[in-house]
Order: structure tokens, then C-alpha cells, then sequence
């Protein structure tokens, strides 16, 4: 035996010890999950719910509508191997597409995904397939396997001398766990869903619903790379870019549906509607609002245009807009704290770490009457180099507003004008413009003889109006609207 295989031997060795494997009720598989006990799940989940919530916005603060999806998601939880879990189920205020297992039963769904959904069996079918993260312990194979991983790299740097391996093996086996580890596996993604569809099957949910969400799912990630005028860039735009594509997992969820057997399974989609009617959509007013390219934020009375071209993603955080030929563009505010010690704007864009960057060329502004200052600098990236520009504007004395723009090189000259326009159109609201900002709801309506998706789209609120309603409403390019059927729209 080489002295490296005899390495690894010894560390497998001594590992196996500390750790075993368990038949998992709800897969009936062996799996590795000694690090973590389900006593230990109870408490991560328990720990790490509230600070999810915060991350993705808090929560909608619909009791009805928070009501509805816990009966719904309780209803599947009995049809699991494991019923007698506290399950808790939570709508996040978050416009994006997501949902989220933590270990102990904490499952959470994006007011974004619930607007997408368009029955009650395709949200059943995504609260399933969380499930199927729990009842798996998945997150208690992710981690056993992380402290396993950890162990290994850690008798790697005592054992690596004496057995001979190459400098720096235990580096690179510490950053393939790490790697590794980040996400689901493909794998523990396909074992969800053929839970959820179990799930749902038994709930008396008609299972194909899963298929049919999938490829809505494909067809929004599709929208949202024609919106970034990228329409190839789809797949790569996919929330779930790093597990399995969707349309093979649509494929597969149609396999697994039919074998559940199935008869008059229910779709509710009625019942959901109903339920969904006057979801925020896109943006929350305390969050701010994008109107095209505007961003409006009510609560803190600012807003600002964006160039001609760029594309605005709205988080808690920040607010950032892509451009063509690898433009971007950043806005968000630093702390009270930083804001009130900062001193005069140009010291704060010319002090070392704004940013974590250094500025120069560092001049005052004044934009519509408030203090401001700019600089200038360089960066190397992955993608090749980029020119910086900072612009710092203090609003009040406790409050500073920051545009970053990132342009290469060979485009920042061409885009001076546009971005220094950006940076002048950043101004503060009225008492009457804040009062004026409404937000955008799901409203449904009933389509009536001669409605179009094109003629119903044209009472919508958004970029891309056809496209977005068919999206929204699961059609196809060419199927015709039935009279009497009833219909998502956007409106104010």
C-alpha cells in the first residue's frame, strides 16, 4: 500500500468511530447523520428561524393568508413518516422565488413563489418537497458530512509529515467540503421531490401539479433573462442553478407522479386564488418601489433614475441594476453610526476601506442641494478589470446614500454622461410623491368574451405585460383564454 492510500485509510479509520449511520424512516435508506442528532435539529432550526426571517424580509404579516399555508403545509406534514414534529410553516416578505427548509421543521415560502403558483396543489407540491428536506435530515447529512470532512482535513495536517503527502493536501480537502457542502446535493434535490410527491399524493393533491410548477419555474427564469435583455442566459439565471435543471426534474416529477396512481387528484385552484387575491407583488414600500426606471423608496423619502438599458434587483440591502457590456451599479446606506462619525464626504470617500477600496481623484459634489463627494479607482476581477466610481451623499446628518458604478474599462467613457446623470436625478420626495407611491398587487379577475392575454395585459403594471401574464397564469405562447376562466393580472 502507497503511502498516500495508507493516509487515507488511517483517517477513515479513525472517523468511523465517532460517527454512525441510521435507516432513515421516510427514505428507508442508511444514512450518515451521527453529528447531528434530531435533538440538535430541533435546536438549529429553533436558532436559526428568526434570523432567516430577518434576511429575507421579515414576515408578509398576512394572517390569513399565513393561516392558509400552515393548513395546507400542516395537512401534508401528517402524511410524513415523522407527524409528530412541530412543523411551522412562514411566508416571507420577498419577491423572489424561494423557498426554504431549516432542520427541526421550519419551512418557509416566498410571497414571490406564492404569486407564481397557480393552484393549490403546485404550492403543496413546493411545501412537500421542503418537507422532503426535513423527514431526509438532509441538513443533518450536510452537516455530519462537513464535521467528517473537517476531521479528515484536520488528521491531514497531523498525519501528512509522517505519511508523506504533499504539502497543502489538507487545504485542498478542506475547500472541496466546503465547496461540497454549500448546497444540497443533486442527489438529496431528487429524493425531495419524490418525497413531496409522496406527500402530496397522499393529501389527495394531484401530484403531476409538481411537473407542472417546474416548468412555470423555467418559464419565469426564461422572462427574467429576456427583462435582462440575455434570453439565452436562462438556465443560468435559475434560482435553482446549482441542483439538478429544471426541466429534467419536470421530467422526472411527471415519472414519479404517474406512479403514484392517482385518481381526481385535487388541484384547489379556486381556493388558492382567493387566497393569493391582493398579494404584494415585485417590490414592498419598505423596501422601496421600481417603476420603470425609477426607484422610489416612500419610508425614506429618496428617489433616483437608473441609465437607459439597466436592469433594477431590489433587496433589504441594496439596490443594484445591470447594464449592457458588464455595467453594474450599486446603491444602499451604511449604518447610523457610520453615517454620524464619517465626517465630510470627500473624507469619507478618500478613507481606506470604503468599500473595502481606495479612492482617488477624490472630489466635493453637491447634488440638489446636499453634500456629496466622488472617487475614482481600479479593480482586478475575475471577469478582468474594472473602473470604481464612488458617489457619497450625505441626506441628513444621520444618513449617507453610496452609488458604486463598476464599468470595464473600454465602456467607461462612453457611459460618464448616463451614470452622472444617475447621480443628479438622486433627490428627495415630497410629502404628496411618498403618499403617491403604491405598491403592486395580484388582483384576480374573470375573463370575459372577447378578453386576450394581450387586451388583459394591458392592465398590467409591468415591464413586459404579455409575457409576464402568461407567465403568471401558466399559458403557453398560443393558448387562448376561455371566458368564465379566472386570471392573475398586476396592478396598483
Amino acid at each position: 500500500m502507497s503511502r498516500n492510500r495508507f493516509a487515507f485509510a488511517l483517517i477513515l479509520a479513525l472517523i468511523a468511530p465517532l460517527a454512525g449511520c441510521s435507516v432513515n424512516p421516510a427514505t428507508g435508506e442508511r444514512s450518515f447523520t451521527g453529528f447531528m442528532s434530531p435533538e440538535d435539529e430541533k435546536r438549529v432550526g429553533a436558532e436559526q428561524h428568526p434570523q432567516l426571517v430577518r434576511r429575507f424580509g421579515g414576515e408578509y404579516g398576512d394572517a390569513g393568508l399565513e393561516a392558509y399555508v400552515q393548513k395546507v403545509g400542516a395537512s401534508l406534514a401528517a402524511q410524513t413518516e415523522v407527524p409528530e414534529l412541530d412543523y411551522t410553516f412562514t411566508v416571507l416578505d420577498d419577491e423572489m422565488i424561494n423557498a426554504f427548509a431549516l432542520p427541526g421543521g421550519y419551512v418557509h415560502v416566498t410571497r414571490g413563489l406564492l404569486a407564481l403558483a397557480d393552484n393549490e396543489a403546485e404550492m403543496a407540491s413546493v411545501l412537500g418537497h421542503e418537507l422532503g428536506h426535513v423527514t431526509a435530515r438532509h441538513a443533518a447529512q450536510r452537516y455530519s458530512q462537513s464535521v467528517a470532512a473537517n476531521i479528515g482535513v484536520g488528521l491531514l495536517g497531523v498525519l501528512g509529515a509522517v505519511a508523506g503527502l504533499p504539502t497543502g493536501t489538507a487545504d485542498i480537502a478542506g475547500l472541496g467540503a466546503q465547496v461540497y457542502l454549500q448546497s444540497y446535493s443533486r442527489d438529496q434535490e431528487l429524493e425531495a421531490d419524490e418525497l413531496g410527491i409522496r406527500y402530496m399524493a397522499r393529501a389527495g393533491y394531484d401530484p403531476g401539479a409538481m411537473a407542472t410548477f417546474f416548468r412555470k419555474l423555467d418559464a419565469y427564469t426564461q422572462l427574467q433573462a429576456a427583462l435582462l435583455g440575455a434570453p439565452d442566459s436562462g438556465e443560468r439565471l435559475n434560482i435553482m442553478a446549482s441542483h439538478p435543471r429544471t426541466a429534467d426534474r419536470a421530467a422526472q416529477a411527471v415519472e414519479m407522479a404517474a406512479a403514484q396512481n392517482v385518481v381526481d387528484g385535487r388541484l384547489d385552484r379556486r381556493r388558492y386564488l382567493d387566497a393569493i387575491d391582493g398579494l404584494l407583488y415585485g417590490d414592498s414600500p419598505q423596501q422601496g418601489v421600481r417603476r420603470g426606471r425609477t426607484f422610489a423608496h416612500p419610508e425614506l423619502g429618496i428617489a433616483f433614475e437608473v441609465p437607459p438599458g439597466f436592469v433594477m434587483f431590489n433587496s433589504p440591502n441594496q439596490v443594484t441594476a445591470r447594464g449592457a457590456g458588464g455595467a453594474l451599479l450599486i446603491f444602499d446606506s451604511p449604518g447610523g453610526e457610520a453615517a454620524r462619525s464619517a465626517g465630510s464626504m470627500t473624507r469619507y470617500v478618500g478613507s481606506a476601506g470604503n468599500a473595502n477600496l481606495r479612492f482617488g481623484n477624490v472630489q466635493p459634489l453637491e447634488v440638489n442641494g446636499m453634500e456629496a463627494a466622488t472617487g475614482i479607482t481600479r479593480v482586478n476581477t475575475r471577469g478582468g478589470p474594472m473602473d470604481v466610481r464612488m458617489v457619497a451623499i450625505r441626506e441628513r446628518p444621520e444618513r449617507i446614500y453610496r452609488f458604486l458604478f463598476l464599468t470595464p474599462p473600454s465602456i467607461t467613457e462612453r457611459l460618464a454622461t448616463e451614470l452622472q446623470r444617475t447621480t443628479y436625478s438622486f433627490r428627495r420626495l415630497s410629502a404628496d410623491e411618498a403618499a403617491a407611491i403604491r405598491p403592486l398587487r395580484i388582483q384576480v379577475v374573470t375573463v370575459g368574451q372577447g378578453d386576450t392575454a394581450q387586451s388583459l395585459a394591458r392592465r398590467m403594471a409591468t415591464p413586459l405585460p404579455v409575457e409576464t401574464f402568461r407567465v403568471l397564469n401558466g399559458l403557453s405562447a398560443g393558448e387562448r383564454l376561455q371566458p368564465g376562466r379566472e386570471v392573475k393580472i398586476i396592478t396598483e
